[in-house]
């Protein structure tokens, strides 16, 4: 099976909104990326726009040669945007207002019948949909139940402990096992948070995750080595 990679840019904008100019312009940063080989461009908008912005929104989605994966929290605000410039595919996202970075996958019990409506309206309007959420058994189930096409499990956890060297054995049997569940549910399996080349290697060994989705890591190493290498460094890992 051929791993699909999706690229996160938003620190593309993160740099660009440090100056308050319009330089480095994510809409490129995508395109490039494309061209050296990435799957698809995954941008979070987020409720306080701490760097993608709907502008960025609005240009790249205008582009239907760009396979656009917008990550949004569960809201109203958000799915109106989303159903109004119909990126390809939604990924649904935890978001607090004050974390730095997404600290954990969604509370689907808590938000259940707020999530399935959401998810029913983007199926509805043929968006791809996925949930992100922590690699367990239960919240798998309930992605069945709410009818998304795919799930995106968490992979910070996995992460810091590969890059901490501890034993990280317990976590990847937890992805495994839900990766089979997903399978037999016809839901398709996706991974995120916190990889870089050696948690992609590990990851990759599950054989049921269909795409993997990078970006902190590639932008950072980007700056040292170019991001043509990097993008091509993990499809050749994947």
């Amino acid at each position: 099976m051929s791993i699909r990679l999706g690229v996160n840019i938003d620190h593309v904008a993160t740099l660009r909104n440090a100056r308050g100019e319009k330089h480095p312009d994510p809409y490129l940063s995508a395109i490039s990326a494309l061209k050296f080989g990435a799957d698809s461009i995954t941008i979070h908008l987020r409720e306080d726009r701490r760097h993608i912005n709907e502008q960025d929104l609005k240009k790249i989605s205008k582009n239907k040669k760009i396979p656009l994966n917008l990550e949004m929290a569960a809201n109203d605000e958000m799915l109106k945007i989303a159903i109004k410039y119909k990126p390809n595919f939604v990924c649904i996202v935890p978001e607090k207002r004050k974390e730095i970075t997404t600290e954990g996958g969604l509370n689907l019990s808590k938000n259940y019948k707020k999530i399935k409506k959401i998810i029913e309206d983007l199926n509805k309007n043929k968006i791809r949909t996925s949930l992100f959420i922590d690699p367990n058994i239960k919240d798998i189930k309930l992605a069945k139940k709410i009818g998304t096409n795919c799930v995106e499990l968490h992979t910070g956890k996995i992460s810091n402990q590969i890059k901490n060297k501890k034993n990280y054995f317990s976590e990847l049997s937890k992805i495994k096992k839900c990766s089979v569940l997903a399978n037999k549910f016809n839901i398709e399996v996706h991974a995120g948070h916190g990889m870089d080349y050696k948690t992609a290697k590990i990851l990759k060994s599950v054989n049921l995750i269909e795409e993997f989705n990078i970006g902190h890591f590639i932008i950072g190493e980007s700056i040292f080595y170019g991001m043509k290498k990097i993008i091509q460094n993990f499809k050749k890992i994947l």
